[in-house]
């Protein structure tokens, strides 16, 4: 959830670190800090707000220092408040952390600390840690064999970077939570995502748990700690990415999340170059298990509903899609005869991870669709495919979703044996989505954003593989804009939802050939009771009081019907001045419970 980076170099860090808090700032913006270390000293700079308010009144960038650690915050312990903004320190202030995730036995470690003497200032369960390792060097421990000794006390999902006063060395911990390390010529990075340091370098190296990373100016040392909490020296691979820069950058764009609405052309056509050997390995993999049950959480989760729709329909083969918080509830149906399609953009997401984890335990077979090489499910995935999109800033999923679409969709042509046929439907459809994408489309779905950013409630109807397009799009209208929208089958308003329907109450309808029918009669029954009706439709029809046209792509509607929906939160967002790149209260990679 939250954002870190540590920078170690020859050079001057600050703008560095500066800059790379900035790209990590999806990830969360209640408050920022920095810990500039020196040989003689630990400054920290750290408050509530944005990181352009807090820069603004502190000055990130002085004073001068080769050794910063930074974070930007989604508060989970302790309220927004200067005190609980990272970094942390020990009682010495020799020490200085900052940290993402969540530390279960904090409690406990803390009640331990304070009986030995230490002084605690927040309320956060971070700041264990610093008197933590403090306590551990008081015993005689140097600072890297400390911060080791940690890693098997604490409980949770936590990443950590840790620097010490008067050591050219900062060490970053990864136990569940994401961390990653960049490696360039002047110096070297441990970030909780690539954009934090993409500018800079894109030679990376994918941390696992239970690693610990020492990084110098000139070098990175990765190590096991293993059970006995001794550490065991690891050899890594530096990997090259060839994410574009310019895709973590906003441009001349307002916001993230128009630029990568906009992207979605460009991610159709990267999330179906798929491996033909690769695509085909999955769809044999499905076809010799007895159970297959998609995993997914938020927009991933909808993504896993239409797929249910595209494998039934294309490929004719059961699946059963388990929204991942609620995983717990069926794990007496997964066993060594079940696989498991495990759906994520981050590969992080806390409730996917401990679902999958579960299901190995029993012996079921792990395949998963990420946008995140080296991320934790791909660890722990047999196989996965990527969807190729390059970074998604915007905390609104909106090309990953497109993506895990697009790739459900060539995985059922697999199956069925038609993938070429698959792949030319694609095509197809990103002509189609640059058409509904373009700047006329873009002012017409505009004006009925002014219409909508008003209204308390917004109701959006489908039937088919349009229900889950519909979910998706109330989705993004309640992240973004704040308003209570709700998405039902359309045959289900009659059993209680036309209650609520009074004069004047938006509904955005879907319609496509296949349920046309039935959904305008729903539409009529809004209509009788005087709602206002948006149809998205492949034809006019004259029960609508707003129309956005699609064309009619069959299998495709879910990406198509999508669009405007996406286009129509985000300029409602605007319309009421909001930030859709921030909503509140939200952040972009759900790394805990």
């Amino acid at each position: 959830m939250c954002g870190i980076i540590g920078f170690i170099g020859k050079i001057k860090a600050n703008e560095i670190v500066l800059d790379g808090l900035k790209h990590l700032e999806y990830r969360g913006y209640d408050s920022c800090g920095v810990s500039m270390i020196t040989l003689s000293d630990i400054i920290v700079k750290k408050d509530v707000g944005k990181i352009d308010e807090v820069h603004a009144r502190l000055n990130f960038l002085e004073p001068a220092s080769n050794i910063i650690i930074s974070h930007t915050r989604w508060a989970t312990h302790g309220g927004i408040t200067t005190y609980n903004a990272h970094p942390h320190l020990d009682c010495k202030k020799e020490i200085t952390v900052v940290h993402n995730g969540i530390i279960e036995n904090y409690k406990e470690i803390k009640k331990y600390l304070i009986e030995k003497g230490h002084k605690f200032k927040s309320e956060t369960d971070t700041e264990v840690v610093p008197h933590l390792i403090e306590e551990e060097i008081n015993k005689g421990k140097k600072f890297e064999e400390a911060c080791a000794s940690i890693i098997k006390k604490i409980r949770g999902s936590s990443a950590l970077v840790i620097g010490k006063k008067g050591v050219e060395k900062i060490i970053g911990i990864k136990i569940g939570s994401p961390l990653v390390v960049g490696v360039s010529e002047f110096g070297n990075f441990i970030a909780s995502d690539i954009p934090a340091f993409l500018k800079y370098t894109k030679n990376v190296i994918f941390v696992k748990d239970y690693e610990m990373v020492i990084a110098s100016k000139d070098k990175v040392r990765v190590y096991e700690v293993l059970k006995n909490g001794r550490i065991k020296k690891v050899k890594k691979k530096v990997y090259t990415i060839d994410w574009n820069v310019e895709k973590a950058e906003k441009g001349s764009f307002q916001h993230f999340m128009i630029k990568e609405i906009l992207e979605q052309v460009d991610a159709i056509k990267l999330a179906s170059m798929q491996d033909r050997e690769k695509l085909e390995s999955f769809a044999e993999n499905i076809k010799n298990y007895k159970n297959l049950f998609f995993l997914g959480a938020g927009s991933s989760y909808h993504a896993s509903l239409v797929g249910k729709y595209l494998f039934s329909k294309i490929a004719k083969t059961t699946v059963v899609p388990i929204l991942a918080s609620e995983f717990i509830h069926y794990k007496d149906l997964i066993n060594d005869e079940s696989l498991i399609i495990a759906i994520s953009q981050s590969g992080e997401t806390y409730d996917v991870l401990e679902a999958v984890k579960f299901a190995k335990k029993v012996g079921a077979k792990i395949l998963s669709i990420v946008n995140v090489n080296g991320s934790s499910l791909t660890w722990e995935s047999d196989d996965y495919l990527l969807m190729n999109v390059g970074p998604e800033i915007g905390v609104a999923a909106t090309k990953t979703y497109t993506a895990e679409i697009v790739i459900l969709s060539l995985i059922s042509y697999a199956l069925s044996k038609r993938l070429e046929e698959g792949k030319k439907r694609l095509e197809y459809l990103q002509n189609i989505i640059y058409n509904l994408t373009a700047e006329n489309r873009r002012k017409e779905i505009e004006g009925i954003a002014r219409f909508l950013k008003d209204k308390k409630s917004i109701f959006v109807i489908g039937r088919g593989i349009l229900y889950p397009t519909a979910m998706e799009g109330a989705l993004k209208i309640k992240e973004i804009s704040y308003i209570h929208a709700e998405a039902f089958a359309g045959g289900e308003l009659k059993h209680g939802t036309l209650s609520l329907i009074e004069k004047g109450v938006p509904a955005i309808v879907l319609v496509d050939e296949e349920t046309k029918d039935s959904i305008l009669s729903n539409a009529h029954e809004i209509k009788t009771r005087e709602g206002v009706i948006i149809g998205v439709s492949p034809f006019y029809n004259e029960i609508f009081d707003y129309f956005i046209k699609v064309p009619e792509c069959g299998y495709e509607n879910a990406v198509s019907h999508v669009i405007p929906l996406q286009l129509l939160s985000y300029y409602i967002a605007v319309s009421k001045g909001l930030d859709p790149d921030k909503p509140r209260n939200l952040a972009k990679s759900i790394t805990v419970k």
